[in-house]
């Protein structure tokens, strides 16, 4: 074996100080400045003249300071992430959620020009070579803010967002900052945050999981009601925007910031529900093979081997580099680079908030992963997911930076691509008909998670948003509501279901995107595409995987897949082909 990587990430080639840097209040306070200028030279434009050259300045200063506030962005996300007890990291996420609302003051400003710019004139304008290679986006930004309230409107919201929406985004964080798990291990009584105790849940012995369950369980009860509002706030926040912008569908904005079309999306869960069988007859074999009736919800992650076998991180990161190797040489080169540089925050202790991402520093050029190592199959699974993610941003750096904004179905491709690479190879290098099990039965998780989980979750934010049209919704009726959606998405194929679920999700309660679901699912599927195209391709691959990638911010979904495989997503086929790669592995499992 070679060098041993650490799993405490690198910061200080960011800001060197933390959340007391110096170097970081010197660079915000740069941004502010650029912001002014910016702004004015926003309000200079003449959108009644078509002026390129005016147009094409103003789009330089926008992806200057764009790049600038994604880099503190990003740093902030690290800082409180890594330490929930940070009160520096706490103030500065609300020094980034003034930021924030200042460029989409700006942001809104800049579209409301735009808007007004003479139809005649707007395509004389793209012809620019400077502007055709913005095109798409600067459309895009043009169209739905026709569909925008007026300039002084869409500001007034975004300043009344900081404290009246993203507030409650940091509220729930604050909370789940402050709670403990007291787990009993061993005649001993421990105390874990939520994340570290949620790890726990694939344990091999069955009663400790039960035990962790029903902790979780009571921890999270026990602030229901605290989320209960943050959920509902949250909900009435963006419900009452979209009620004064005149607009009906709670799902319109979050399928304009995925650039794809309801008939996608219903092609997709469409083929899902007709497909879901397989998955059923997994989860009762399942059941039977841990000596069950039915799965309770606990026991969907739990190892069907009665030892787990570990990983340390310096192993997970070599097998990662190997394997990537075998389909993209450039992927595996930046991962190593990943690992040596200290890019990954993997370590498992208290104070770290769950969960895992990967962020972008656009202007440094590098990105951040964070996560929770413990040495499973799966952790590895997730390593690869996030370095999935780092390996798209980092093709994407000499585009424009209007171009380097993919929406999170086209994200999550990426990621799960490179997940699937390392699951795939994983099973193929097991050592014993056990290990081989152990490894599908993780590959066939995967797919119910994508395929019930996130259905469940996307059921029940349908329907809440439905609910929460008509006031707000009680805790009784969200622990309701989600246990309805899971019946549905697992096909009552557990007997025992989450009812907190909507209140222990982050997802649910991040301001960023509204319906953070969907795109998992359909980013998980598109890869599956992907990755039959790379092995159908062979070593040809790389390149148009690289091509593909470097499109995602500047095409509709629909059109990156007719372009790069010849597909149209509207249809069922192209999804139905997808999920019989994952019915391969159910019938493989079922088999052994």
């Amino acid at each position: 074996m070679g060098q041993t990587y650490e799993q405490t990430w690198d910061l200080e080639t960011i800001f060197a100080g933390g959340s007391d840097s110096e170097a970081l209040r010197t660079y915000i306070s740069n941004i502010d400045e650029k912001v002014i200028d910016l702004e004015k030279a926003i309000n200079d434009f003449e959108s009644t003249v078509a002026d390129a050259t005016h147009l094409i300045t103003i789009i330089s200063k926008f992806e200057a300071v764009m790049k600038q506030f994604r880099e503190v962005s990003a740093f902030i996300s690290c800082l409180s992430a890594q330490d929930v007890t940070d009160k520096g990291a706490t103030i500065l996420v609300g020094k980034r959620s003034e930021l924030g609302a200042k460029m989409g003051e700006i942001s809104t400003m800049f579209d409301q020009k735009l808007v007004a710019v003479k139809e005649s004139d707007w395509n004389s304008l793209l012809e620019h070579p400077k502007l055709k290679e913005v095109d798409f986006v600067l459309s895009e930004r043009r169209t739905q803010a026709k569909e925008q309230l007026p300039a002084a409107q869409e500001v007034l919201i975004n300043d009344l967002a900081v404290d009246g929406y993203n507030g409650w985004g940091q509220m729930y964080d604050a909370i789940v900052g402050k709670m403990t798990v007291d787990v009993e291990e061993d005649g001993d009584v421990k105390s874990y945050s939520v994340g570290q105790a949620a790890n726990k849940l694939s344990h091999p012995n069955r009663s400790v999981r039960q035990h962790v369950a029903k902790k979780l369980d009571e921890a999270w009860s026990g602030n229901a009601d605290l989320f209960g509002q943050t959920l509902n706030h949250l909900a009435g926040f963006r419900l009452q925007t979209y009620k004064h912008r005149g607009w009906h569908n709670v799902l319109k904005e979050p399928l304009e910031i995925n650039r794809m079309k309801q008939e996608t999306l219903d092609a997709m869960w469409g083929a899902i529900s007709r497909n879901k069988q397989p998955f059923v007859d997994f989860l009762h074999k399942k059941a039977e093979l841990l000596g069950l009736e039915k799965l309770s919800m606990f026991d969907i992650g739990a190892p069907l081997s009665k030892t787990n076998k570990t990983y340390s991180f310096t192993e997970g990161a070599e097998f990662i580099v190997e394997q990537f190797k075998a389909f993209s040489p450039k992927m595996a080169d930046f991962a190593q680079m990943a690992f040596e540089n200290r890019w990954i925050e993997a370590e498992d202790r208290a104070g770290k908030r769950p969960g895992g991402f990967c962020t972008s520093f656009p202007a440094s050029e590098q990105t951040r992963i964070f996560m929770t190592y413990s040495g499973t199959a799966s952790n590895i699974a997730t390593l690869a997911h996030e370095l999935g993610h780092a390996y798209h941003q980092h093709v994407m750096n000499d585009i424009h930076g209007l171009n380097q904004r993919y929406a999170m179905n086209v994200a999550e491709t990426a990621s799960t691509f490179a997940e699937m690479i390392v699951a795939d190879a994983s099973v193929q290098n097991a050592t014993s008909p056990e290990e081989k099990q152990a490894l599908l039965e993780d590959k066939v998780q995967r797919s119910v998670a994508f395929f019930m989980n996130i259905h469940a979750r996307f059921l029940f934010e349908t329907r809440f948003y439905e609910e929460r049209k008509q006031g707000m919704v009680s805790v009784d009726r969200l622990n309701a509501l989600m246990v309805e959606a899971q019946k549905e998405a697992y096909c009552d194929a557990i007997e025992d279901y989450d009812q907190n679920f909507w209140s222990s999700k982050l997802h649910f309660h991040i301001t960023g995107v509204p319906f953070y679901n969907f795109p998992y699912t359909f980013g998980y599927l598109f890869s599956l595409g992907i990755y039959a195209y790379a092995k159908e391709k062979g070593g040809s691959f790389e390149d148009a995987y690289i091509a593909l990638l470097r499109d995602t911010g500047r095409m509709t979904v629909e059109d990156l897949a007719m372009k790069h495989l010849n597909v149209d997503l509207t249809k069922p086929d192209f999804w139905e082909n997808a999920i019989k790669l994952c019915v391969a592995d159910v019938e493989a499992f079922l088999e052994m």
